[in-house]
């Protein structure tokens, strides 16, 4: 699995840097993520094999599940991407998720997973003491794409942990619940602003300011306040998808999502109460 993340990071590397210098068309991006996702799925085997519980359904067919699997690597690998619009919040959000990632390898006994996982969050912290506002260095494209592939190694990796190999406790945590919570915020700021542009009729990969955290700086937010108040939402909603403990893996998604519809909700309010206060 290593050789196939070092050969798929050399990839997703030179792709970035070819993009960050002269620029790469978004139809070129989409076909070299189908094929580092394609030698992630299909030579590596890192791929989810069913839904765990979600509504009830357990395990998909094989082509549903490449077909899955390829979906949300191109969904999480673009999501890092598009976040990385603000000072700290790509590497901070990273970062979040790579420690929640590796404390849970930790309590399942996966060391090797869990040492992945504390190499990456260790970089991203370092990264992050120069990229948080002001920045002083940023990781474009080729640092954004290469950090979203391996969360989504980490992630498909935690989703289909064997459950035998857990304790009282994780067991009874839905892990697709945990995975999710843990990118909750790029995840829904992805789903949101790519619906917005369906809506308007615009190309999903058209840069706009329709993002939440621009929406935050708009309201009058420092880029350090915004990205902090990010870093909350992503820990309290990693916090209530624990819940799972205690109610079925459906509700708990349920709520996670409610989670997100919140403080979406509280992003737009408060944009448009900032945006009557400049009219008049």
């Amino acid at each position: 699995e290593f050789q196939i993340l070092i050969a798929t990071s050399l990839v997703l590397f030179f792709v970035g840097v070819k993009d960050d210098i002269i620029g790469t068309a978004p139809v070129k991006k989409l076909f070299a993520h189908v094929v580092v996702g394609l030698i992630l799925i299909l030579m590596g085997h890192i791929k989810i094999t069913g839904l765990h519980g979600v509504f009830g359904i357990e395990q998909i067919p094989d082509w549903g599940s490449i077909f899955l699997s390829l979906f949300t690597y191109i969904v999480v690998v673009n999501a890092m991407n598009l976040i990385d619009g603000v000072d700290g919040l790509a590497a901070g959000v990273g970062f979040l998720a790579t420690v929640f990632f590796g404390t849970w390898f930790v309590f399942a006994n996966e060391y090797t997973l869990a040492s992945l996982s504390f190499a990456l969050s260790g970089s991203l912290l370092g990264f992050l003491v120069f990229n948080f506002s002001p920045a002083k260095i940023f990781m474009g494209d080729s640092g954004s794409l290469i950090i979203g592939m391996f969360i989504y190694v980490l992630s498909a990796e935690l989703i289909e942990y064997p459950a035998d190999r857990l304790d009282a406790f994780w067991v009874n945590v839905s892990n697709p619940v945990f995975a999710i919570a843990a990118l909750i915020y790029p995840l829904t700021d992805t789903l949101r602003v790519f619906i917005i542009r369906a809506v308007k009729g615009q190309s999903p990969f058209s840069a706009d300011r329709n993002h939440l955290h621009h929406r935050l700086i708009d309201c009058g937010y420092s880029h350090a306040k915004t990205v902090v108040v990010i870093y909350l939402f992503t820990i309290i909603t990693v916090g209530v998808s624990l819940l799972s403990y205690y109610i079925n893996t459906s509700l708990s998604l349920l709520t996670v999502m409610a989670c997100s519809g919140l403080f979406i909700l509280w992003v737009v309010i408060a944009h448009k109460v900032k945006s009557k206060k400049v009219e008049e």
